[in-house]
């Protein structure tokens, strides 16, 4: 019973210390306050010894929550538009094998990572589903893991500074109409999808299927003229919200070692692929094959909730960007294991 109590009293300080994150960010007027004022905050704590702890199934639930909204935008007339991606999402697979070849032989040189743990950081999957991988090849998990969650960190730190300073975006859009302004028979649709979406997807084992299921349904349900709004704003704000306090609990127990080594490698890492993602992204500019803000955003190697999250902050088109995620993160999850076998064979050989 004093386990449980313990535990709650930690998630109450987790969440204690979001909110303030968030008055501080909107009283200095800086920028997605609920998004990086409880990810600052909780990280800035968590590096200072707090000990912080995830929401669990909370946290879990936020994603689902984005999941609707972008099953939300799946309408025909996006339908419709799907054949003209086609050329850009074909570019996905050349991406990712860019970024293995730059790297698996960064973390092998620079962070002095073993092969197996050097290759699973590189990948750019999933930080759960890599860390995953990783174990059962044998990886050191604590690396693989740190490098994943700083690469979400410093992406959600740069994207939005280079989307403003580069791109000229003001990231202002709002997410959603206000709960009041949405009929009630629409929330229930959208807390049934989201329900039925995560938990089915659970039970067959998709791959994220917190954010997968609830977009499947709310895609069908998009499509079928039954649903036809986002969520309440107030729902994507929390979020926002959960979002950045995951990210910042991330980093509870973290060593001085640790900060210097992995840390710091895998923020070095993240600036490299800015610079392969910026070449990428002006190439499909060029050519016309994306307009240069959904360029940025579809090969933005983030996670998917939180590209989606910016991708609504920012005002863009919402399925472009998804599908390229969608694409990257598949291709990951079913290639690496594969890739790595093949790698590993030819290195005993």
């Amino acid at each position: 019973m004093e386990r449980a109590d313990g535990r709650r009293a930690r998630q109450a300080a987790t969440v204690l210390v979001g909110v303030v994150g968030v008055g501080l960010f909107w009283l200095l007027r800086l920028p997605l306050p609920f998004l990086f004022g409880p990810m600052v905050a909780s990280l800035a704590a968590a590096l200072a010894g707090v000990r912080l702890i995830g929401l669990g199934q909370i946290s879990v639930a936020a994603r689902s929550v984005l999941g609707v909204a972008i099953g939300a935008a799946v309408t025909p007339a996006l339908v419709a538009e799907l054949p003209s991606m086609l050329a850009s999402v074909a570019i996905v697979p050349f991406y990712i094998a860019a970024i293995g070849l730059v790297g698996v032989p960064f973390f092998r040189r620079f962070c002095g990572f073993d092969l197996v743990t050097a290759f699973y950081a590189a990948m750019p999957g999933g930080a759960a589903d890599m860390t995953i991988f990783g174990a059962e090849a044998g990886a050191n998990v604590r690396q693989v893991s740190l490098v994943h969650v700083t690469r979400l960190l410093v992406i959600m730190l740069v994207g939005p500074l280079l989307l403003v300073t580069v791109y000229g975006v003001e990231l202002t859009h709002p997410v959603g109409q206000p709960a009041g302004d949405i009929p009630p028979s629409e929330l229930l649709i959208m807390a049934a999808a989201a329900i039925v979406g995560w938990k089915g997807a659970e039970r067959i084992g998709l791959f994220g299927a917190a954010i997968l299921g609830p977009l499947i349904v709310a895609a069908v349900l998009s499509l079928a003229g039954i649903l036809h709004m986002r969520p309440p704003r107030e729902a994507l704000l929390a979020a926002q919200f959960l979002i950045g306090i995951s990210i910042g609990v991330s980093y509870v127990g973290v060593t001085l070692r640790e900060l210097r080594e992995t840390v710091a490698g895998g923020a070095v890492f993240v600036l490299i692929l800015a610079v392969l993602a910026g070449a990428v992204t002006e190439f499909v500019t060029l050519t016309g094959l994306a307009p240069p803000v959904e360029g940025f955003l579809a090969f933005m190697p983030g996670g998917q909730a939180e590209m989606s999250m910016l991708a609504l902050i920012a005002g863009a088109d919402l399925g472009f960007v998804v599908a390229h995620h969608i694409a990257r993160v598949i291709l990951v999850l079913t290639g690496a294991p594969i890739l790595f076998r093949l790698i590993r064979r030819r290195g005993q050989g």
